[in-house]
């Protein structure tokens, strides 16, 4: 990975998150040089699910209310199933995803996270994959789905 060093990146996550679609790519991302900040819904720690059971707490560094993309150069959505579920449906979290489209600026997306950008209506001829379950939902929304691990669409 390139030096990160002086980039702020926002992981958005709620309860349910899939704790190692959280953790891995922070630590990269750390490793890297990047400033990680958790964004959640409410302040406190929310907490990620692994292998079908609650799993570790993570402290939420910003609650959506208080951060802004322009404070971000980039934003990460992990998935997991109940994670996104919940965030697609907060309209906070959606104008927030959104803002990062709208201003250009890098999002990744994992496994079930992209229904939160489907959500956003940012998907229509960018190039996408995701877990097979979402498939539908994101070619409806737009999106020209792979089925590849990893999929970059510079749109």
């Amino acid at each position: 990975m390139e030096n990160l060093d002086r980039k702020k990146v926002a992981i958005l996550a709620t309860n349910g998150f899939e704790e190692s679609e959280l953790k891995e790519p922070m630590n990269a991302l750390k490793e890297a040089g990047a400033d990680v900040h958790i964004v959640s819904e409410t302040s406190g720690k929310i907490k990620g699910w692994k292998d079908g059971n609650w799993s570790n707490e993570y402290n939420v560094d910003k609650t959506i209310s208080e951060a802004s993309q322009e404070n971000y150069d980039a934003l990460m959505l992990p998935g997991g199933v109940i994670n996104p579920d919940t965030l697609r449906r907060n309209e906070e979290a959606i104008r927030f995803v959104k803002s990062f489209f709208t201003n250009k600026k890098p999002v990744g997306a994992i496994c079930h996270a992209p229904s939160i950008l489907a959500e956003a209506d940012v998907l229509q001829g960018r190039n996408i994959t995701s877990y097979d379950s979402i498939k539908r939902d994101l070619v409806n929304a737009g999106a020209k789905w792979e089925d590849s691990e990893v999929v970059v669409d510079e749109g």
